[in-house]
């Protein structure tokens, strides 16, 4: 059966972008066949807004066209999701967090009944089954360390919505020394078992 991937790119840069660059890497190793939905956040995603949430928190039988309207991209966000077996994330690490872009992303798509839902117990994610592959990039933050609070980020907001299958891939402080970082980043792509 085809693979489908969700390439999700949050770098503001188009050119020269490490991140963009190691998905491209990363999407060549699941080879051909491999069916690819593209979101690049650089297009422009909305901040939620009170509309947003008064709508998202109304029934959606009972919601008025207005309200549809305004969930619609949430909608088409979460649709991608789910059609997707793999999803491949660029996470370039912009002061010690994760992109305004990417925020924007998971506000949209972290939507009790449809990622998650509450139960007794705590939330549970809906989304299980799937596979997430991050891409990240530093030029002074090491991954993992203690300064470093968009990867952390990331492995919980995407196991909150039932992803908790997450690898990562790194190129970190590249300022300091790029050849080396991305040839353990190369590595660490070459290395990825994309049958997974």
């Amino acid at each position: 059966m085809p693979r489908t991937l969700l390439r999700i790119d949050s770098s503001a840069r188009r050119s020269g972008s490490v991140s963009r660059d190691l998905l491209d890497r990363i999407v060549a190793r699941f080879g051909d066949g491999t069916q690819v939905i593209a979101r690049d956040l650089a297009d422009g995603i909305p901040q939620i807004t009170e509309a947003w949430v008064n709508a998202n928190f109304t029934q959606a039988d009972a919601r008025s066209a207005e309200q549809a309207a305004e969930l619609a991209l949430s909608d088409t966000l979460v649709a991608e999701l789910k059609a997707a077996d793999t999803i491949l994330i660029g996470l370039p690490i912009y002061n010690f967090g994760v992109p305004a872009a990417l925020k924007a992303w998971v506000d949209q798509v972290a939507r009790a009944g449809l990622t998650f839902r509450y139960t007794e117990s705590g939330p549970k994610g809906l989304l299980t089954g799937k596979r997430a592959v991050i891409a990240v990039a530093s030029g002074g933050t090491e991954a993992g360390s203690e300064i470093d609070f968009a990867t952390g980020y990331m492995r919980h907001v995407l196991g909150f919505i039932g992803i908790t299958d997450v690898v990562f891939v790194a190129a970190d402080r590249l300022m300091l020394d790029a050849e080396t970082a991305m040839q353990s980043a190369g590595a660490q792509v070459a290395a990825l078992d994309v049958a997974a």
